[in-house]
């Protein structure tokens, strides 16, 4: 082999170094592709991540403006049904207050009349009108008196506050007297009559 062949090879491989060098082979370029692809696809799932984070920061926000309102509205309606409740305790008697205004004065008239009036029927004409108006007013509100005869010791209506000696068995447990009687408002016992009981004689 000559000078000339030699160097003709020697330039051959050299080229075929120089190509190989240069031009990226197919897995090369397959390595770069799927690299390319896992980037777009980490860009495609951080994007969500983020959208997903700020919906969530978004609702817990407004969840919590809302839970601020129902805090502030219920603090509102505890101060007004406070303020309702005081007012109806400070109240609650002001109607009955008002309808016995009118025997206050009449009790007012009949005491001026006392002092100068000579005739006892006048007189005690004028109290009976003062005491059935009282009754009336009382009734109108719903007050009722406890008819209390010659029955069976109650204790759900009735107090006893003390005991008569009676001679017969029969008479034993029986009301004998009424001290002061019993009162309903409304069909609801507000007041027990207090009475005196019979008991057995030993």
């Amino acid at each position: 082999m000559n000078d000339n062949e030699l160097n003709k090879n020697k330039n051959e491989n050299s080229n075929t170094d120089n190509m190989a060098h240069e031009t990226p082979n197919e897995d090369v370029l397959t390595n770069m592709n799927i690299n390319e692809d896992s980037q777009e696809n980490m860009g495609a799932l951080v994007e969500p991540n983020d959208e997903k984070e700020q919906k969530l920061k978004a609702e817990l926000t407004e969840q919590k403006e809302k839970y601020l309102r129902l805090v502030a509205e219920f603090d509102n309606y505890k101060r007004r049904t406070a303020k309702e409740n005081l007012e109806l305790k400070l109240t609650a008697n002001k109607e009955v207050i008002q309808s016995l205004l009118e025997v206050l004065d009449d009790m007012d008239r009949a005491s001026k009349q006392l002092e100068t009036a000579k005739d006892i029927n006048l007189i005690r004409e004028g109290v009976t009108l003062v005491f059935d108006k009282m009754r009336r007013i009382m009734q109108q509100k719903g007050l009722r008196r406890m008819e209390t005869g010659k029955e069976e010791f109650n204790p759900d209506l009735h107090e006893a506050i003390t005991e008569i000696a009676v001679a017969t068995d029969d008479l034993a447990g029986k009301i004998f007297d009424v001290i002061d009687p019993g009162y309903y408002l409304n069909d609801k016992l507000i007041r027990y009559a207090k009475v005196i009981v019979g008991k057995v004689r030993l």
